[in-house]
């Protein structure tokens, strides 16, 4: 019976044989030369075929586990890299980083316009008539802005000629303070 296979050979399965193949060379040649990357990825590959197989909630715990030793790791090559800069910078290592800016030393905008509005409280609605000289045609162009006041002592009423001035933000529409009643309507 010349069909046989001899019984006096091992079974090999297709993964050990080709493992085999991997670490052994043929007679007459040397063993194929692996990178370093390339045999730690075999070795891994190799240990990971061994182990027993997890539940999905274990695989997570170490995924978990694996990113936090990384962002660790992460964390400390960063603050060397930032020790190694600011001493070659010159810098001490306890930077407290951009210096704040110094205060503006801005007078705030006045405007003189006439109360349109005193209807609410403690707020005037006050519109500025603005004419200029067109650069170009040389017309006079008249526009108009409304804007909204803080009255604190509810003292202007329509009609009022009013000077009023740039402040912080007091409400979503009103930038701006009465500082005088100019003139008070008739």
């Amino acid at each position: 019976m010349a069909d046989e296979t001899p019984q006096d050979e091992p079974h090999v399965t297709a993964r050990e044989g080709s493992e085999a193949h991997a670490t052994e060379a043929p007679a007459g040649e040397s063993a194929p030369k692996l990178s370093g990357k390339q045999e730690r990825a075999r070795r891994d590959h190799l240990a990971a075929s061994q182990r027993p197989s997890r539940t999905p909630q274990e695989r997570d715990a170490e995924r978990r586990e694996k990113r936090a030793k990384k962002a660790v790791a992460r964390s400390r090559r960063r603050e060397q890299e930032k020790a190694k800069r600011d001493a070659a910078r010159g810098d001490s290592p306890a930077r407290t980083g951009t210096p704040p800016a110094p205060p503006k030393n801005t007078t705030p905008q006045v405007r003189t316009g006439t109360v349109v509005s005193a209807k609410p409280d403690k707020t005037i609605t006050v519109r500025i008539d603005i004419a200029r000289r067109h650069r170009k045609y040389e017309k006079i162009v008249r526009s108009t802005t409304r804007l909204h006041a803080h009255d604190e002592t509810n003292d202007a009423g329509e009609g009022d000629i009013v000077r009023v001035s740039e402040s912080r933000p007091l409400s979503r529409n009103k930038r701006w303070k009465l500082e005088e009643v100019l003139e008070r309507a008739k």
